[in-house]
């Protein structure tokens, strides 16, 4: 089969991006695929788990990895690319900003408030600036970002007495989160958002995405780990997926040292043009949005095609040189 059209087979927030990002679909046709993920499929299927009370499975956050809360649902339906104007939607939202908030600190903190970690704000500023929920708490965890921002461009969740040295992981969830604002803010943006959210793509253009800066090596086997949804955790398919989507935005070219991140992605290619899903993350969900782990993933599928696309429009099998 066709890989697109075995794409077209998938949940209907697959399907709307690959009719949006891959073949090219009229604005209607696009939209009107999108209305069903928040009526059909794995998006209505988490939108009916929510709780009154505005939580999802009791949690702000999740301990051990457990991702039947707020922060990871919120995170899942972003990448669905729910629409945030939908009727279920905005009384999903609705729920959250006047139910959740995040315990255990001194302050009362809302969950749009966020907190005190770098990934947990980033990802926090991501769904508030998607769902439409900006206003004060942005503009706390804004604040804590740029003050929080490394010398070497980068964030780390542990605190700096601790590590003075960036996080791959926390630096890509800040830096979606960052995007997510500016998209949401437009020519608003203060130029210091801007200049921190450009300031963090160096810190991992600087290293391939992947590599030490000291030997070249990876970093992490981890980052060859492609999982749907993203947890917390860094990979290189994530990490170009962001990339495309800020390119995208500025109407910039790709940088030249995304190419060895992209040969890297190839590599992970089957002979059948799919790729297969990663191992999860340890820890509970509600259900299994991606298939099982070695088997062809709609998801990386979607986006690996997509980023290649962008980075190699014509030409995803080109060889390129570190």
């Amino acid at each position: 089969m066709d890989v697109t059209d075995w794409l077209l087979e998938s949940d209907p927030s697959v399907r709307w991006q690959v009719l949006r990002d891959l073949t090219g679909e009229p604005a209607e046709a696009v939209a009107a695929e999108r209305a069903r993920v928040a009526v059909e499929g794995d998006g209505a299927r988490l939108l009916d788990l929510q709780t009154t009370d505005g939580y999802w499975g009791g949690e702000e956050y999740g301990q051990n990895g457990d991702r039947r809360s707020v922060m990871w649902t919120l995170q899942a339906l972003r990448f669905f690319g729910v629409d945030p104007d939908a009727a279920a939607v905005r009384t999903a939202i609705a729920r959250v900003r006047d139910g959740v908030e995040f315990r255990g600190f001194d302050e009362r903190l809302s969950f749009f408030d966020g907190e005190v970690e770098a990934c947990v704000n980033g990802g926090v500023l991501a769904a508030s600036a998607y769902f439409g929920v900006l206003g004060d708490g942005a503009d706390r965890m804004i604040g804590l970002l740029l003050d929080g921002q490394l010398d070497d461009g980068g964030w780390n969740c542990e605190p700096p007495e601790e590590s003075s040295r960036s996080s791959f992981d926390s630096t890509l969830c800040v830096l979606e989160g960052l995007l997510a604002y500016e998209l949401a803010v437009g020519e608003a943006t203060d130029a210091a958002v801007i200049e921190a959210r450009h300031r963090g793509e160096e810190y991992l253009l600087e290293r391939n995405l992947y590599r030490r800066k000291s030997t070249g090596g990876i970093v992490r086997e981890r980052y060859e780990n492609f999982i749907f949804p993203p947890y917390w955790v860094y990979d290189v398919l994530r990490s170009l997926d962001h990339f495309r989507a800020a390119g995208l935005a500025a109407g910039t070219a790709p940088d030249p040292r995304l190419a060895p991140a992209v040969d890297l992605l190839l590599e992970h290619r089957g002979a059948d043009g799919r790729w297969n899903a990663g191992d999860p993350w340890n820890g509970a969900v509600f259900f299994a949005i991606d298939a099982p782990a070695g088997s062809p993933s709609p998801w990386n599928t979607l986006r690996a095609l997509r980023v290649l696309e962008w980075a190699r429009p014509g030409g995803g099998d080109r060889p390129t040189t570190a």
